[in-house]
């Protein structure tokens, strides 16, 4: 079967928040299927682990990568995506301007117009004020 994941899927999985669901959420990633996980997805995934459940930021970003190099899941760009965990968890910022951080150092923009000054403590690329 071929699917495109949902967040709750992989909270259930990661969680086992509720049991039932996250059973089946487990058998259901074990099973032989072509997952699609959509950046969108990864980065809510992220956000609920990292708010909603407290989890620390490196556990959170080992768990990314485990995902990332699942073999049912594919993703777009790997990427941006791993360098976005990268730069998530090392630099410490948010994972969403890690990933804009990513996508300009893979485009070879190397510029983010941004107000957030955060983006400053990656030294690969500029963050310019509008």
């Amino acid at each position: 079967m071929k699917a495109v994941l949902d967040t709750n899927v992989l909270i259930r999985h990661l969680t086992g928040d509720p049991p039932g669901q996250a059973r089946r959420a487990t058998a259901f990633l074990a099973a032989s299927h072509k997952l699609l996980l959509a950046d969108l997805v990864l980065a809510e995934m992220i956000y609920v682990l990292e708010s909603f459940y407290e989890r620390p930021r490196e556990e959170v970003a080992t768990v990314a990568r485990s995902l990332l190099a699942f073999p049912s899941i594919a993703v777009t760009d790997p990427d941006v995506l791993v360098r976005a965990v990268e730069i998530y968890e090392t630099a410490r910022i948010g994972f969403a301007d890690a990933y804009v951080v990513a996508t300009a150092e893979r485009t070879g923009i190397r510029r983010v117009a941004s107000f957030d000054r955060t983006i400053d403590k990656v030294r690969t690329i500029r963050r310019v004020e509008p």
